[in-house]
């Protein structure tokens, strides 16, 4: 069986935010957010995106939208530049791509209804008849588990739960092609978290989507990912099938992040990998390896060298001068 297409191709991406200082606000440094990310999604994957918070994985995101403009490097959607558009011609390619937001109810304009919010994307981005725009947003609803008394309501009658419903209904009432979804469960119980993953995966199957799936959660990427990228300080540092990177971490960084995963059984031996310091900031990155100031098996060569990008095994990647060694 070949394999599917590449829908979604990021190379050498930076994203940094001027630093402004003085009376006259001047320009004194960057904050570098995202720095030399490459990665590829394929037509109906879902790509994990992982890492500490204010590692870049939102503004990572952001970017391939082109809602963050990018400093440097090129976005290919389908085979075509993002970067290259114009602002009209990125407004309609974004019908086909869309963003979960993490708080559903900041994202939601509250004096709306919820059948004026999923209909304002339909209206933007088509011109459909209102028979046309009503059964659209009757099948999205269905879709996501809303009934159809409630497309009267507002968001604040609902529950976390049935927000992030809608959030999602509004981002696919277009029939996306390609999805962001940020934190899209971080801020809901456990039990509804399952419910919201389990609704994505099932609309998934059926309109043939692929993710870019954002969160701290492991456990959470493990379930709904099938490659996983994790980030440090704004780069990628080790990327790869989601079970093998599970399973055999080469980075440092990947390894103490496995390693605080709860273990089902309470009497299983754990080894915890415990880092010490705190992340450097974006604004004043370190020389070398951006790790090394945390990493346990640091060496000279760290402090001086950024690490090139190794394949330690089948679409395995990995930024360490030791998996190089």
């Amino acid at each position: 069986m070949s394999e599917k297409k590449v829908l979604v191709e990021v190379q050498d991406l930076r994203t940094y935010f001027p630093i402004q200082g003085g009376l006259v606000r001047k320009t004194v440094g960057h904050v570098h957010a995202v720095e030399d990310v490459s990665f590829r999604i394929r037509e109906q994957e879902t790509f994990g995106l992982v890492g500490e918070s204010g590692c870049g994985k939102s503004t990572t995101g952001r970017t391939l939208l082109r809602l963050i403009e990018p400093t440097a490097g090129k976005v290919f959607f389908d085979g075509e530049d993002l970067c290259a558009l114009s602002k009209e011609e990125m407004r309609k390619k974004r019908r086909d791509m869309q963003l979960v937001f993490q708080d559903p109810y900041a994202s939601l304009n509250p004096r709306m209804t919820v059948r004026r919010l999923l209909e304002e994307p339909l209206t933007t981005h088509f011109s459909l008849s209102p028979g046309e725009l009503s059964d659209r947003v009757g099948w999205i609803a269905g879709a996501v588990g809303l009934a159809p008394e409630q497309l009267e309501r507002y968001p604040h009658q609902f529950s976390g739960g049935q927000r992030q419903r809608i959030s999602i209904a509004r981002a696919l009432v277009t029939k996306p092609r390609f999805v962001v979804a940020d934190e899209p469960v971080s801020a809901l119980d456990v039990s509804i978290q399952a419910q919201i993953l389990n609704l994505l995966m099932g609309l998934q199957k059926e309109l043939k989507l692929s993710y870019l799936f954002i969160s701290h959660d492991l456990n959470v990427v493990r379930h709904i990912s099938s490659r996983v990228g994790v980030m440090y300080l704004g780069r990628l540092v080790e990327i790869g099938d989601t079970e093998e990177v599970y399973l055999r971490p080469v980075h440092p960084y990947t390894q103490a992040l496995l390693s605080a995963i709860p273990k089902r059984d309470p009497s299983e031996e754990k080894k915890r990998i415990h880092l010490t310091g705190d992340v450097p900031s974006p604004a004043n990155p370190p020389k070398g390896c951006a790790f090394h100031d945390r990493c346990p098996q640091c060496m000279a060569v760290c402090r001086e060298e950024v690490p090139p990008e190794v394949e330690v095994g089948p679409g395995h990647k990995v930024r360490c001068h030791r998996a190089g060694a």
